[in-house]
């Protein structure tokens, strides 16, 4: 199982993330590195939630705690649910054509 962390941005989000950006863009990369992140990005068209898949409950929220943007009034709400994966790179319940998981 994943867990994904869905932001919601600010209305002002665009013109005041240049501040925080860095320092938020490297504590992902972190996460990532460390293998608690598998993919992050932020929604366009507009800009106005992002999405972080991690491997844990506990990561996902210890981040969001501790997140620049998050501190600094960036991200309007924040929360994380549970994702059951199935098909592609890291699958956490992988099924086969014809098979049907146990779990």
């Amino acid at each position: 199982m994943h867990y994904i962390l869905f932001y919601e941005t600010a209305q002002d989000y665009m013109t005041r993330r240049a501040a925080f950006r860095a320092e938020h863009l490297k504590k992902i990369r972190q996460a990532y590195e460390s293998g608690e992140v598998v993919l992050a990005g932020a929604l366009a068209d507009p800009p106005d939630q992002a999405i972080i898949v991690f491997r844990g409950r506990n990561q996902a929220e210890k981040f969001a705690q501790t997140d620049p943007y998050v501190l600094n009034g960036l991200i309007r709400t924040w929360r994380v649910r549970p994702w059951n994966t199935v098909i592609g790179d890291g699958a956490e319940l992988p099924t086969t054509p014809g098979k049907t998981s146990t779990r």
